[in-house]
């Protein structure tokens, strides 16, 4: 999927009282505050426009929608892809899960994401997010990070990893990494995660030679204490038993990880607060 150019400034038409976010988070504590709100709107807004995408912008043919509800409006992408398409597997529901768990971590990285029926059936529709490149325009234009944000940019990229490793993310790409005019990283499409073949739940897709080499002490924490139920109670019924096991057989190899680079780096150079 290219980049999504749609922008958040809807956000400032809603007054939520900010609880705060995490250092690490790459959405803004204006914008998180109001992810409650874009949650519901993605659900209950009208639909005034729609627009399917061609298979260049997306293999499972998504919709562009534009969604209104009062003085709001903003678009969306709506998908329901189930099975094998183009020599992957595709799921819609992946793309829920996906933002729970970032939901659940505190990663922050992945815009809101609910479930919704268009055209008589249902599929995930997400929040079409404003941004000024993706990472494949940042190589091509060989746009280097400016240094203020260098160290903050490799810190996402080691926290990306982190989240694909857990999701087994088979998809993950420079034209679904996202970036802000600020330099903030935004995930997007999810629906060819959650695998469960040996190649993903004996391995880790990021491990020594692609290091997590930085990850917030409270990040790590939540993954170590991740267990079974929790991860019931946070994905629902969008992931199979099958799935949740592939999860969870991740979860132990990343716990192996951290234990790794904690022996081998030591606790100040992996983990901060």
């Amino acid at each position: 999927m290219n980049s999504r150019i749609r922008v958040l400034t809807v956000l400032s038409l809603f007054v939520i009282t900010v609880t705060g976010a995490p250092a690490w988070a790459q959405f803004t504590e204006e914008e998180l505050a109001k992810r409650p709100t874009f949650e519901t709107f993605l659900v209950n807004a009208e639909i005034v426009d729609s627009m399917q995408l061609g298979q260049a912008e997306g293999v499972t043919r998504p919709y562009r929608l534009t969604l209104r509800e009062g003085s709001l409006e903003n678009d969306a992408l709506w998908k329901n892809p189930t099975g094998r398409m183009g020599g992957f597997v595709e799921g819609w529901k992946y793309e829920i899960a996906a933002y729970n768990i970032d939901k659940y971590l505190e990663l922050n990285m992945v815009p809101p994401t609910a479930e919704r029926r268009f055209h008589g059936n249902l599929g995930s529709i997400n929040l079409w997010v404003d941004v000024w490149i993706d990472g494949r325009k940042k190589t091509e234009e060989k746009i280097a990070v400016p240094g203020p944000k260098l160290v903050n940019w490799n810190r996402m990229t080691y926290m990306q990893r982190a989240f694909d490793n857990l999701i087994g993310n088979e998809d993950r790409h420079l034209g679904n990494i996202l970036i802000t005019e600020d330099w903030r990283m935004i995930l997007i499409d999810h629906s060819r995660s959650f695998r469960t073949t040996k190649k993903y739940t004996k391995k880790l897709q990021y491990d020594s030679k692609k290091p997590m080499k930085r990850l917030p002490r409270a990040f790590v924490e939540k993954i170590k204490g991740l267990d079974e139920a929790t991860l019931r109670s946070v994905v629902g019924d969008t992931l199979t038993d099958k799935e949740i096991e592939g999860v969870m057989a991740r979860q132990q190899l990343m716990v192996v990880e951290f234990d790794r680079l904690l022996s081998e780096e030591g606790e100040t150079a992996f983990l901060y607060d």
